[in-house]
């Protein structure tokens, strides 16, 4: 009887035991970190996705993320290409204060000698200071050689091409160059690069999920060489592609086919991401953001046509009209953010605070532009006021509320976005104290960031 008794007593102390430890395990989980997921397309337009009104190009992955998270209609990049908005976006301050060069994209004819300044603290390095794996997939386009790669910027591992466009079967970039790389040498690897990036993504999931991580995911696509999965390889190393560096595209009047196969591609690739989240039931602890990098092109040159969609906006990449950097941005959290559509105004610059303050890290220990968007994510919150700028090259803009000031060529147009989102009547002449008072202010903003520069561009 005392052996029965016995037997039992220790088969309840295991069962407390196995009970304190499965309870002590979950307390940990939500104790522990937010895993974050940093998805961002290049050149995908504002009206490229279905989420977003565009009823040709299939993209269910990403509407299902819309569906299950907050989507952005008022989001803007940093800048309206490539470069400036990655510099942007992983430091959380315009990327005016690194330097001109980082303005425009970075050359890979010019500038394989600079890159993003070491100096400059990125999430990567903060969240690994937090204790997080941390990885970069995909196009860094911040420097084309060490030491201004991924992994000079707090990043434990890349795998990606360094330049800003590359053949998405062979790897080679515009020059010529092979640019595959594994941290920081050349591994070339065979494989459509939005199918490689997803594979390396799963991977790390798995063998960081028991610990805190920050997945980066910047997409080649839909970035020319415009190549969907089936178009044909284009380049070869050796040759140059400057005067060539679209594709084989038959048809330059319509370009679309190509695009949508790469922009469904990279639907697919999310969707598997997406897939992996919920297979390793890490749902609840992760942060997803979906974006990209700046608008789409409509057309290039007077040749290739039908390229993208920015909807209703006007202009395109390059161009500082809505087109050019009103992008989307998706943000789920199950749990905690709340499903919905906001139309507060938000930035690049907002995406660092926001994943920082998430991840625990003391506002005290980084330097932003931007806004904590936390306040947003259940409903019925706004952010602060506040003014955005943009500077390429000659031309600026200014956005305060609804009125944007645009400034080229010496001239100045005024715009209301609440009545006017397509920026087709300039109201500058009929409100000269906003264009006075915009005016000022971006010259007082160029003047801040460019005395934050001035140890960049010696």
């Amino acid at each position: 009887m005392k052996k029965v008794f016995m037997s039992h007593l220790l088969l309840s102390l295991l069962t407390i035991g196995s009970c304190l430890c499965a309870f002590s395990s979950a307390v940990a989980a939500e104790q522990q970190p937010p895993n974050i997921i940093l998805i961002v397309a290049d050149d995908l337009g504002y009206g490229d996705l279905g989420c977003y009104g565009n009823s040709l190009v299939r993209t269910p992955h990403i509407d299902r993320l819309a569906a299950g998270g907050l989507k952005f209609t008022d989001f803007h990049s940093a800048g309206a290409m490539c470069t400036p908005t990655r510099a942007a976006m992983l430091t959380g301050q315009y990327q005016q204060r690194f330097g001109r060069h980082l303005e425009g994209a970075l050359s890979g004819k010019h500038d394989r000698e600079t890159g993003l300044p070491l100096q400059a603290v990125t999430i990567a390095e903060l969240l690994k200071q937090q204790g997080y794996a941390t990885a970069c997939f995909g196009k860094w386009h911040l420097g084309y050689q060490p030491p201004w790669l991924p992994t000079s910027q707090g990043f434990d591992v890349f795998r990606g091409l360094a330049s800003g466009d590359g053949d998405h079967h062979t790897h080679i970039d515009r020059s010529g160059n092979r640019d595959w790389w594994k941290n920081n040498a050349i591994k070339m690897e065979e494989g459509y690069t939005a199918d490689l990036l997803t594979k390396y993504s799963l991977e790390f999931m798995e063998a960081n999920r028991g610990q805190p991580f920050f997945l980066y995911v910047p997409h080649l696509a839909i970035h020319f060489p415009w190549q969907g999965p089936e178009d044909p390889p284009h380049r070869v190393a050796g040759k140059s592609y400057h005067a060539d560096k679209w594709g084989i595209i038959p048809d330059p009047g319509n370009v679309r086919p190509h695009t949508t196969a790469m922009i469904e591609s990279l639907d697919q690739s999310v969707g598997d991401i997406l897939a992996a989240v919920r297979r390793m039931q890490l749902e609840k602890n992760t942060i997803v953001i979906f974006t990209s990098d700046n608008g789409g092109y409509l057309n290039y040159g007077k040749k290739y046509q039908k390229i993208s969609s920015n909807g209703r906006l006007r202009g395109q990449k390059g161009t500082l009209y809505e087109g050019g950097h009103r992008v989307p941005l998706l943000i789920t959290w199950p749990g905690t953010i709340t499903a919905g559509v906001t139309h507060q105004t938000a930035h690049s610059v907002d995406l660092l605070p926001t994943l920082a303050l998430a991840a625990g890290i003391q506002r005290a220990d980084f330097q932003t532009d931007g806004l904590d968007l936390s306040s947003l994510w259940q409903p019925g919150h706004t952010l602060g006021s506040r003014n955005l700028y943009w500077r390429m090259g000659d031309n600026r803009a200014v956005r305060s509320g609804h009125w944007k000031l645009c400034s080229k060529n010496g001239g100045s147009e005024l715009y209301d976005l609440k009545t006017d989102l397509g920026e087709q009547q300039n109201l500058a002449s009929e409100h000269p104290d906003i264009v006075k008072k915009l005016s000022h202010a971006l010259k007082e903003w160029e003047e801040d960031v460019d005395t934050s520069a001035k140890p960049f561009n010696k």
